[in-house]
Order: structure tokens, then sequence, then C-alpha cells
């Protein structure tokens, strides 16, 4: 490219100026060629890039195309495959995590609940349970039976007549037993008859008197009792009359075990749960002191006495949280709250305890003999072992007539019949054993 110089330039002669000019103008003249050149090789270079880009689009279709040949997959179709195993992957991934969790948390929470009831249990002093339904009344002399008997028998028949208790005398030596299930007739019969032999005179009119005192004495007794439960377990402001029913299960048991030291003991240990899980300690101690007060009334009226004491407690204004626990401590309705929950552990583990309730040996070998029979009437059942104090059944049968199916139906069939027919502490636990062996010898 040649740069046209205007005329004025050269009318000026030859002077430095000038000569300096035209250098200039010479070296702007090369640099031009020079960017001209250049730009030459970049439209080149540039037709060349375009070239190869449309070479390699058209090498990625077809390559994209043959991999779909080969898959019968499309591109959309091969995005959506990897997600979903990608997605797949992540999904199991999560399983496994989520299952560690659990384990880890079912673990931690099992091990915090075993501390929290060991705890509570060690820091419980209760008593131990005896198994009583008789009671003995000391005499001055064996001649006093015959004054307890009477001319024709007329004494003990009025005794036994007005409290509702068997007056045994037998050969004893100065002692005459008083048998009844019903602790609170036991004690008045034994006031009663205490107040006759301190006084001498034993007739009908006097059994009578004798009869009507010690029912006072009791009444009064009840009142204290229940005031005295009331203050060992710390709770107040209870209804005078859920006062008198808490006293009146000062005389009645459950396998030994008083039924009010049963709730005060309760009361202590739902106390200590409820603190030790941050619950509200105040409203378990005081369900748990008022969760069998049922008892006191459930020969009288209908229900359950989880249902009939939850009434009694609503009807003589306890707050709707102590009446649910008071329902549910049984599980015959869902428990609600966290406090129902800590006084089905406190219920629990007070029967639980060591020592906290007996059983006589007869009601014992009863129970595991009608366990036993009623899972034997079943078809198919060969052998049949209660364990575990009657808390575990293994019950073995006929591979040959019982398959897998039948044999968990066995195991439904007995449990559901034992919940019907028997009476029992805790749960059973039905063990259904299908084994079948084969025998050879190799002579």
């Amino acid at each position: 490219m040649k740069l046209s110089l205007p005329p004025w330039i050269w009318s000026r002669g030859n002077g430095s100026e000038s000569d300096l000019v035209l250098d200039r103008l010479e070296a702007l003249d090369a640099q031009l060629n020079e960017l001209e050149r250049r730009r030459g090789s970049l439209d080149a270079r540039e037709h060349d890039l375009d070239r190869r880009a449309a070479a390699l689009r058209k090498g990625e279709s077809r390559r994209r195309a043959e991999l779909e040949r080969i898959a019968s997959l499309s591109a959309d179709e091969a995005r959506r495959t990897l997600l979903d195993e990608v997605e797949a992957d992540a999904r199991r991934q999560a399983g496994l995590t989520l299952r560690k969790i659990e384990e880890e948390t079912r673990h931690e929470a099992e091990h915090r609940a075993r501390r929290i009831l060991a705890t509570a249990t060690q820091r419980l002093a209760g008593p131990h349970a005896e198994q009583s339904s008789t009671q003995l009344v000391h005499l001055p002399n064996d001649a006093m039976k015959g004054r307890i008997i009477g001319r024709d028998g007329r004494n003990i028949h009025a005794l036994e007549q007005l409290t509702g208790v068997d007056i045994i005398v037998d050969e004893t030596p100065s002692a005459v037993r008083l048998s009844s299930f019903d602790g609170m007739r036991r004690e008045v019969a034994r006031l009663t008859l205490e107040r006759l032999i301190a006084d001498g005179r034993i007739h009908p009119a006097r059994c009578e008197e004798a009869f009507e005192q010690a029912s006072a004495e009791i009444e009064d007794r009840i009142v204290e009792e229940g005031e005295r439960a009331t203050l060992d377990a710390n709770v107040n402001g209870l209804h005078p009359q859920l006062v008198d029913l808490l006293g009146r299960l000062q005389f009645r048991t459950s396998y030994g075990q008083t039924v009010l030291t049963h709730l005060v003991e309760c009361s202590y240990l739902a106390t200590l749960i409820a603190l030790e899980l941050g619950a509200a300690a105040d409203i378990a101690r005081r369900a748990a002191l008022l969760h069998d007060i049922g008892k006191a009334v459930d020969q009288e009226v209908e229900g359950t006495h989880a249902q009939v004491g939850a009434r009694i407690a609503r009807r003589y204004g306890e707050s709707e949280e102590v009446v649910h626990a008071i329902e549910a401590h049984h599980d015959e309705i869902e428990p609600r709250t966290v406090e129902a929950v800590v006084v089905q552990a406190a219920d629990a583990l007070s029967g639980a305890r060591p020592g906290a309730r007996g059983d006589t040996l007869e009601g014992y070998v009863t129970r595991l003999r009608d366990l036993e029979t009623l899972a034997s009437s079943h078809s198919g059942v060969e052998k049949v072992y209660a364990m575990q104090a009657g808390r575990e059944m293994r019950v073995m049968v006929d591979p040959g007539k019982v398959d897998d199916a039948q044999a968990a139906l066995i195991s439904h069939e007995i449990a559901t019949a034992i919940e019907r027919e028997i009476s029992y502490p805790g749960r059973i636990k039905i063990t259904v054993i299908r084994e079948s062996r084969a025998v050879d010898y190799a002579r």
C-alpha cells in the first residue's frame, strides 16, 4: 500500500524538515504493509478454524448417532437413564445412612432408658411383698376358743355374718385364724375379735357393738392412711374423697404388694424419671399416685380400673393431663403425653422390682399348667414347655402336619387364647418351633 503525498510537501525543497517527513511517511508505509500482511494471515487462520469447527461438529454428530445406534437410546433417554441411576444410588446411600443413624439413636435411647430406670430403682428402697389371705389372732388361752364359738356356735356364726370373714378354729395353740381375700374385712374382723377378747364379754349383741366400733376405727384409719400417702408422695390439694379412696387401697393387695404402697412407690419413681427426662414432674407424680385409684371401687362400678379411675379423677377436679395418664397407664388408649408414658414406666418398674410382688406356689404351678394345657390343645402341637416363670412358652409342632404359615398362625392363636382365658402379670412370649431332621447311618 503506497501513501500519496500532497503537492506542497514536494514544493518546499530538500530541506531537513522535508527529509524528516519523508522518512516518517516511509516508516508508516512499511507498518501499513506489515499490518496488511498480518490481516491476511489472520483471515486465513480464521477460515481454517471455521473449517475445522464444522468438521468437528460433523464428527460429533456422527459419533452421537453411532452411540445412539449402538445403545438403542437417544441422548435424552441416556441422560434420563443416567440421572435415574445417580438418583437411585443416592437414595440407597441415604437409606443406609438413615438406618445407621436410626440404629445409633435406638441404641443410645435404650442405653439412656436403662440408666434412668436403674438410677430410679437404686434410689428407691421399697418393702418386700408377702402373699397372705389369712391372719392369726392370738388368744390368752385355749379356753377362749370355746367362748368365741359360743353355745351351738352362735357367737362365731354372728361374727362371720357381721364381718364376712371365715374364722378358723383349729389345733393351733392359743390362736384362731381369720381367712378372707378382702383385706379390709379381715382387718375389721381382727379389731372386732381383739375388742371382744379384751372385754371378756362375748355374745351376739356385744359382737355387733364391737363390730361397729371396729368399723368406725377403720374409717378413721382409712383417712389417716390416705393423708399419710399424700404426704409421703408430696402431692397436695387432693379432694377429700380421693384421699379416702387412697386410704382404702391400704387394705388391697396385688400379688402380695399393697396397692397403696405401690402407688406411693410409683409416685417416687415417676418423679425421678420425669426429672431425668425434663418432663412435668408434678403431673407425673400426681398421676402416678392416682393411677390405680379405680381399684378402690372397681368391684362396684363397671369398667376397667383405669377407666373407672379416670372418671373418678375427672369428677373430683383433676386436670386433663392427670386424667389422661391414669386412663392410658395400661395402653387401653394411646398415651399422648410424656407424663403418661412416665406413669406407665413407673408402674411397670414398681411391679417388676425384685421383692415387690410375690406369688403363691399353688397359683404359680396352676398358671404354668393352664398355659401348657391351652397350648397343647392346638392341632399339630407335639410338646409345650413353659419357661421363664411362665413369661415364655416354647411350642414344638409336627413338621409333617404344620408348615411355616401354619406355625405363625398357631403362635397367634395361642396368644389370643391366653389373653382371653388366663389371667397373668406382664406379657408372655410364644415361640413356635418347627424342626425337621433327616438321619441316616453309614455302614
